[in-house]
């Protein structure tokens, strides 16, 4: 003991969270020392650090200076007249060999190809340039084009949004049923999980095709579009959830601190509330990292199969929408190519697929890497 100290004073203890005259806060202890585990993973921290970039875009987004509320449309000064009434803005474009007629700065386009608008740069102005990322073509013959980074930045809310709330409802779901089968087991075991069977056996894309075909003529606007996607897609989202819980409840309801509790005389609710859902969440994160990117490229699916999902037509700024029509958009070029010859060269805009396919590639491997580190930092038994 040290001198001149009350035996109380020198018991006291003067280390973590817990100064003199405090009380220890178990729960912030343990964010702190989550967030320890969680930084020694370098692959979780650069998933976190993207995911945050990709959640900043999304709320920048309604503050993004383009003068449409959708894909910036813009018209070559190479165009036919009577175009111009579909584009927002008209920049001066001109093929090799020939003068430009606009104003400047004048940009470069492929040989009869006036809305095929590389990548650019401005230096004068200082400035990005028009497009950044390039141009992706609606119509050639029209010579409208659409601005590739303005569709990605407004397009980074309604992918993020769309997915967390299709894979966030499904999970919380699952949770709840799976949780409870589990743990009750008996008739409610058996009746959540035939139940749940039912649903498993129901293909989920063919699902969201037919309740499109079957109701979406009669839902006209954004939201109410949005909302019966998110309804479809949840519908076969739950059950997966809903078995991947219940088998963890099973090995979880057998542990000793689970009869520990039970033998105190805590309750059920209680019990699922402060042991087995927290103890069950693990392979939780697992599945969210793997859906949570599934979502933007089935949208693509659905539109590269030609359903109509969004009321402003096939250009609406979401990310697998963007990738659709690249792919879609890359048919014409491609069979160019294959009849090239030295009077018509072969043209192929890779920044139309690449750039939406890297922002999908990005955002999904993020998630993972950030689902994988939250994984091993939350349960006891993975840390290293």
């Amino acid at each position: 003991m040290a001198a001149g100290k009350a035996p109380s004073e020198a018991l006291e203890p003067t280390s973590g969270s817990a100064t003199a005259g405090k009380r220890p806060n178990p729960r912030l202890d343990q964010y702190r020392r989550t967030f320890y585990f969680l930084r020694r993973n370098r692959l979780a921290m650069f998933g976190l650090i993207v995911v945050l970039f990709w959640v900043g875009v999304a709320l920048y987004s309604p503050f993004y200076s383009a003068p449409s509320s959708h894909l910036e449309a813009y018209c070559s000064s190479t165009a036919t007249e009577g175009t111009n009434s579909s584009c927002t803005q008209t920049i001066c474009t001109y093929e090799p060999g020939t003068v430009p007629t606009g104003t400047p700065p004048c940009y470069s386009v492929p040989f009869e190809e006036p809305s095929v608008l590389p990548p650019t740069i401005s230096l004068h102005p200082l400035s990005l340039g028009p497009m950044p990322l390039g141009s992706l073509t609606l119509d050639p013959s029209l010579g409208i084009m659409y601005n590739i980074m303005a569709g990605l930045i407004k397009g980074a809310p309604w992918s993020i949004g769309i997915a967390a709330a299709i894979v966030g409802t499904g999970a919380l779901l699952g949770l709840l049923l799976g949780s409870l089968a589990g743990y009750r087991g008996g008739y409610t075991d058996e009746t959540i999980m035939r139940f749940t069977d039912i649903f498993l056996a129901i293909p989920g894309l063919f699902l969201v095709l037919i309740t499109l075909a079957a109701v979406g003529i009669y839902f006209t606007t954004l939201e109410a579009r949005v909302g019966i996607l998110i309804v479809t897609f949840v519908v076969t989202w739950w059950p997966i959830y809903t078995r991947i819980v219940r088998g963890q409840v099973l090995v979880t309801r057998e542990q000793k601190y689970v009869e520990a509790a039970r033998a105190s005389g805590a309750g059920a609710g209680r019990i699922l509330r402060k042991h087995i859902i927290p103890n069950s969440l693990y392979p939780v994160f697992v599945q969210l990292s793997l859906d949570i990117g599934t979502i933007p490229l089935l949208l693509g699916a659905i539109i590269f199969l030609g359903y109509q999902i969004w009321p402003s037509g096939v250009y609406f700024p979401e990310w697998g929408t963007i990738a659709a029509d690249a792919v879609t958009n890359l048919q014409p070029f491609l069979l160019q190519c294959s009849l090239a010859s030295s009077y018509t060269p072969c043209v192929f805009p890779w920044w139309q697929i690449f750039f939406p396919g890297v922002t999908l590639f990005l955002f999904c491997i993020s998630v993972n890497f950030l689902s994988d580190g939250l994984r091993d930092a939350l349960d006891p038994r993975l840390r290293r």
